[in-house]
């Protein structure tokens, strides 16, 4: 092929695509994907696109996307931004990472676009919105969102039981702890033991002791899966009937030693095993496995598409976000005031010696 008929094939190839993006802008149907397609979370970004990608196929009529590399960066947030507006698209899905959409949503907010985020969990991302009047809708859960349900869950469960708090002295852990401390002060309940413990011991002997000795049946740990795991094993070691507690941490790959059956965890459902079987299917179908982002995407795209639909009949996009439920692969999703999830998507499962089964709320 000479340079000429190359360059003639890629000029009627780009037109091709500026005439669809075109004409889908013209019907409502051009949604932008925002996702670090380069970079170190281009897996994640890979999982976010293929989800989009599927959900777009899956929609009637389909949608078309522009899908574009925010890198998981301020500037590739920035850069995003400017190409959405640029494409004229209708709405965003996508934005795993903070740093890119809240370089991004200044931008958008001034061009009327509202975004649909999958993974970002910041509280100040939505807890600004009245300030900032960014229309941002996640359907990831807020950052606050575990603490909230371990401590409701675990304290309506253990409101008669002798239960203890400890925890790993990270972040993550004092976070939980406070929170299911405050629950239960809030019931007037009182642990019988709180404790800071040293983490990533081989064992936990002197600190299961402790326990005994306050006379705790049950304990939660704000901590990871290792050390919940050596906890029950040296609790079992030494007769001990102790039910254990964590958070989504627990949902970590398993080590050298084993969860304890019985061990609760307060989590989120794995989206494959909650997804309805038409949109398994669909994913199937491509070659898609449904793990990480794929699944979020696909409902992120599902959602736009409705809230476009409803649109059509009149109104923005944002105001048709902020109303009424949409039906997704991972169910009814609706979004409240501020743009946040309406109900806790976190629930109670219990380790049966093989895998996590969700119990319910108690």
């Amino acid at each position: 092929m000479s340079r000429l008929t190359r360059s003639l094939a890629h000029a009627a190839a780009t037109a091709v695509v500026a005439l669809a993006a075109t004409a889908a802008q013209a019907d409502g149907l051009l949604i932008g994907v925002a996702a670090p397609i380069t970079g170190p979370s281009a897996r994640l970004g890979a999982q976010n696109r293929a989800g989009a990608e599927a959900g777009a196929s899956a929609t009637s009529p389909q949608a078309t996307l522009d899908i574009v590399d925010d890198q998981c960066s301020a500037d590739g947030g920035t850069a995003a931004a400017n190409d959405f507006v640029a494409a004229k698209v209708n709405v965003v899905v996508g934005f795993l990472c903070t740093e890119s959409i809240e370089a991004a949503m200044p931008i958008l907010k001034g061009a009327g676009l509202p975004v649909i985020t999958v993974g970002v969990r910041t509280n100040s991302l939505t807890d600004r919105k009245y300030k900032t009047g960014w229309p941002v809708f996640r359907l990831a859960p807020r950052s606050d969102a575990e603490g909230i349900a371990v401590s409701s869950m675990l304290i309506e469960l253990w409101r008669n039981e002798l239960f203890a708090i400890i925890d790993d002295g990270t972040i993550y852990g004092r976070e939980l702890a406070e929170s299911v401390r405050a629950g239960a002060e809030q019931e007037a309940l009182k642990p019988v033991f709180v404790d800071t413990y040293r983490p990533e011991l081989d064992n936990q002997v002197g600190l299961v002791g402790r326990l005994r000795r306050a006379g705790a049946t049950h304990a939660f740990v704000g901590g990871d899966l290792d050390d919940v795991a050596i906890i029950g094993r040296d609790a079992a070691g030494i007769g001990m009937t102790l039910t254990l507690a964590g958070g989504e941490a627990l949902r970590a790959a398993p080590g050298a030693v084993a969860l304890l059956p019985g061990t609760l965890m307060v989590g989120l459902p794995d989206p494959a095993e909650i997804a309805k079987p038409e949109a398994l299917a669909a994913l199937k179908a491509r070659g898609t496995v449904p793990d990480g982002y794929v699944l979020p995407a696909y409902a992120g795209v599902e959602v736009a598409r409705q809230a476009l639909a409803k649109a059509a009949a009149g109104g923005s996009v944002a105001d048709a976000l902020g109303k009424d439920p949409f039906e997704t692969a991972l169910g009814s999703i609706r979004f409240d005031a501020k743009g946040d999830l309406s109900d806790n998507p976190f629930r109670m499962f219990r380790y049966d010696g093989r895998k996590f089964e969700e119990v319910g709320e108690p």
